[in-house]
Formats: structure tokens, C-alpha cells, sequence
């Protein structure tokens, strides 16, 4: 039963996914900015619940301007923020632009790509963030660049932070934790190492009573920042911020 609930969640998904590109290929372009983002959180939830998540979220974003920070556990990780918040603007990186299916869902929810092999190319993406904050836009970051195990926190890269430092935009970070029916940092949903999207699909789907739990943490000044101090104290905001999680849910 088990395999068969599985085998239907991610049929569910593959057709959702589908759905999702052929709303972004016919009707994107004839959308308005804001109906555009209300498509991509509707969507967004749809496809946390196709693959058996419950969404818990804890504290509100604050309006306006922003740089997102968050810890980076799953390519579901992009999902989840956009659950809730549409409009933020995600730093990727280039190779997002090769993935079948994904990079056209990418490009419609407005991502910021960066070639991290080339040093010039972090400042570019820098400077179009920086020019992003001052439209009004919400950007998005995992200062960690890669996905980790959930249970602790990779170390922080600061460059990212700079984007905000320079406008003077504020800091709001968010953190992370996917729990299941049997343990509070659930195995299912990190994304690391050899594991491919097919077997991180069959393992979310196999999940029981999987829930991500996304707390939206206080957000943090800018202004005269220097940006590996700062990187410190994000990093500890959402350190602590998991501790409390597990201690209030110590299971889904």
C-alpha cells in the first residue's frame, strides 16, 4: 500500500508539474504581474500537497523590500518560500537553465541565475539584486550554496548578503525543517550527495505525515553591516530557530 500511495503521489506531481508549464507557456503572457504570482503560490501549495507535505508556517514576512535568507535542505526548498511568498526572486545557480521542465518553471517565477564557477558573473548577479531591491522586489538566497543534511547548518557564504548591504535593504531570514511520523529531522527530504530527482521524488512520496515547518524569523537592519557579521548572526537566528522546532515538535 505503501509503494501504491507513493506511485500515485508522484503521478499526481508529474501532471501537476505539466499543468504548471503549459499555465506558464499559454497564459503567463497574458497575465499581469500580480495574477502571475498568485498562479505561482497556488501552484506552489498544489505541489507540496501532490507529494503528501503539510505546510506549518510560524511568523509573517514583513512588506516591502527584502532579501530572504533560509537554509537550504531540498529543491523543494523553492516551493515551500513560494507557498508563501510568490513574489521573491531566487538566486540559482546556471545550471537550473538545463533541467528539463524546471527551467521554464524557473524562469516564470523571475529567478536570478549565476554561473558560480566564474567570479566576475557573482558580482553581476550582485549588482542585479542590488537593482532588484531598489524596484521593491523580495530576493531570495541560501547563503550555504548547496543543500544540506537538515540536521545542522552548512557554513554561510556572506557574498550574498551584500545585494541588501548595499541598498540598505533588511535581512529577513527563514528556517527550515522537514519532519515526519517517525523523526523530527525527517531523512526524506534532504537532497545531497548522489542522490538524483528521481530517488529524492520516490523518497518524498514514500513519507509519512511528512510536514515542513517554515518559521519566518525577525528581520535584521543593514545599514553600515559588515557582511560576515551579519552572515554570523543569520546564521545563529536560524540555528535557533530549529532548536525551538524540535523542541516544541519533537515528531510530525
Amino acid at each position: 500500500m505503501r509503494r501504491l500511495r507513493g506511485a500515485w503521489r508522484l503521478l499526481c506531481a508529474l501532471l501537476h508539474a505539466l499543468q504548471g508549464l503549459l499555465v506558464v507557456l499559454l497564459l503567463f503572457p497574458h497575465l499581469g504581474r500580480d495574477e502571475r504570482r498568485e498562479r505561482v503560490r497556488e501552484w506552489s501549495r498544489r505541489m507540496l500537497r501532490r507529494l503528501g507535505l503539510r505546510l506549518v508556517v510560524h511568523g509573517a514576512l514583513r512588506p516591502g523590500a527584502k532579501m530572504l535568507v533560509a537554509n537550504h535542505i531540498s529543491w523543494l526548498d523553492v516551493m515551500v518560500v513560494h507557498a508563501l511568498c510568490p513574489e521573491a526572486r531566487f538566486v540559482a545557480k546556471a545550471e537550473v537553465r538545463r533541467w528539463p521542465l524546471v527551467h521554464r518553471l524557473a524562469d516564470a517565477a523571475d529567478t536570478l541565475y549565476i554561473e558560480r564557477a566564474h567570479k566576475r558573473d557573482a558580482l553581476r548577479v550582485v549588482h542585479q539584486c542590488a537593482d532588484a531591491l531598489r524596484a521593491g522586489d523580495t530576493v531570495a538566497a541560501f547563503p550555504e550554496g548547496t543543500t544540506g543534511p537538515g540536521h545542522e547548518l552548512l557554513p554561510f557564504h556572506a557574498n550574498p548578503l551584500q545585494a541588501a548591504i548595499a541598498v540598505g535593504a533588511p535581512l529577513q531570514p527563514l528556517a527550515l525543517r522537514y519532519a515526519d511520523r517517525h523523526q523530527a529531522v525527517s531523512a526524506s527530504a534532504p537532497w545531497i550527495g548522489a542522490t538524483t530527482l528521481a530517488q529524492s521524488l520516490w523518497r518524498l512520496a514514500l513519507a509519512e505525515d511528512l510536514t515542513v515547518h517554515l518559521c519566518v524569523l525577525a528581520p535584521r537592519a543593514t545599514l553600515h553591516a559588515e557582511r560576515r557579521h551579519l552572515s554570523a548572526k543569520l546564521r545563529q537566528d536560524i540555528e535557533a530557530a530549529q532548536a525551538a522546532l524540535d523542541r516544541r515538535h519533537p515528531a510530525a
